[in-house]
């Protein structure tokens, strides 16, 4: 059974530490909670180094599709094994499908749904099972479904989204890379053949063009595996919460992808928080949950914060101005929403915002960076022409 190094601190607002077994963080951070510890952050005793390798995952997509078609069965009236029994054989995973038999055999067996679910971590996460046991104890468990298969719906598109942005200056990109390495390693070779020939003093462009081209010729391999090396480094770094909280507020800075970052996390957090509320979840277990899928260690952080300061009996408010990421308008509207009760509207309009606000900045960023590459791209690659050429102007003005 794995050690965890826990912080946090009690309902009194002590500071408390220490270490405890437990077969997950899940487990330890219930566990405390029993003995009225809040969690500030928990993390593994190191004992040896494990790759992970997780294939077949299932996909997002699948999950969203498989609430809502559990949500319409439940709401026609259908027992809920029957329901499964259904669903496991219509899914298109393999994985998918083994993984809901599974769960039918556990409620077939006498547990509850949730407590089935909460069985596969990797599918159902904290907020899943959460929202369902929810679900289950207010017997509105098709309402809670059919609003869980729309917060999955809309964060997969608000994921798409952001990720299709990306994708495209990324493409370019990694062409334009290619073509220059291809350039500079098999074509400036021959020209750099035929100006040892003449016997000239050659342009200092071209020297410098020719010189780059040798380095890359005689390190491909070894610029490769410095590559892969800096790569699984970047890998071990953020494993670290102090590596990941550094990349995580550079992300945050980024000139022109950090606002597209920011306006994500603050649409992500809104919109976590607020289904789980609506749906009946506790406030510090919500925040808790909302933590763990922020996806963002700066604003995990700030999560953490707001619940100690709710379990002291303060506002969420304050926490989340301190961050810096949140705008004034974000934290006057979750200030209101707090102060007349109606928290989990607010979040869900702020949530809706700045949808519309990553929306505008997809298109402005994809408006801007296509550009700017093809500029590059185009100085880059004339520049190499250029320099080659210089040489031959020169001869043919000196046969003039």
């Amino acid at each position: 059974m794995p050690i965890f190094e826990y912080k946090g601190k009690s309902i009194g607002g002590a500071a408390v530490a220490g270490e405890m077994k437990a077969k997950s963080k899940e487990e330890l951070i219930r566990q405390l909670r029993k003995k009225k510890i809040l969690t500030t952050s928990v993390t593994q005793k190191p004992s040896e180094i494990k790759i992970d390798l997780r294939f077949g995952r299932i996909k997002k997509v699948h999950i969203s599709r498989f609430t809502r078609q559990f949500s319409t069965m439940i709401g026609a009236g259908l027992p809920m094994v029957q329901c499964l029994e259904i669903l496991s054989q219509q899914m298109e995973s393999a994985e998918f499908r083994k993984v809901i038999a599974a769960v039918k055999e556990s409620v077939q067996g006498g547990d509850s749904l949730s407590e089935g679910l909460s069985k596969h971590k990797r599918t159902f996460d904290d907020l899943y099972v959460s929202m369902v046991e929810a679900g289950e104890v207010g017997g509105a468990l098709d309402v809670i479904l059919n609003r869980l298969a729309s917060f999955l719906e809309k964060a997969e598109r608000l994921r798409r989204k952001v990720k299709g942005a990306m994708a495209y200056p990324a493409v370019v990109s990694f062409v334009a890379l290619g073509a220059t390495i291809a350039m500079l390693t098999f074509i400036v070779p021959i020209f750099s053949k035929m100006f040892a020939g003449l016997g000239a003093e050659l342009p200092a462009p071209t020297k410098v063009v020719l010189t780059i081209s040798q380095a890359i010729k005689s390190n491909f391999l070894l610029g490769i595996v410095t590559l892969v090396v800096l790569a699984i480094g970047y890998k071990f770094f953020v494993r670290y919460p102090s590596g990941r909280l550094l990349v995580d507020r550079l992300k945050l800075r980024l000139p022109l992808l950090g606002s597209l970052v920011r306006k994500t996390a603050i649409s992500r957090f809104s919109r976590t928080l607020g289904t789980l509320i609506s749906s009946g979840v506790p406030i510090l277990e919500a925040l808790e949950i909302t933590a763990k899928t922020a996806g963002n260690l700066v604003l995990h952080q700030a999560i953490q914060k707001a619940a100690i300061s709710i379990a002291g009996g303060e506002t969420i408010t304050t926490p989340l101005k301190e961050t810096g990421i949140f705008p004034p308008m974000v934290t006057q509207m979750i200030s209101v929403g707090e102060k007349t009760g109606g928290l989990d509207e607010m979040l869900a309009k702020i949530a809706d915002f700045y949808d519309e606000e990553v929306d505008a900045a997809v298109a402005a960023i994809t408006s801007i960076i296509e550009p700017v590459i093809i500029v590059i791209l185009g100085m880059v690659m004339g520049g190499i022409l250029i320099a080659m050429y210089l040489p031959m102007f020169d001869i043919i003005g000196a046969i003039s």
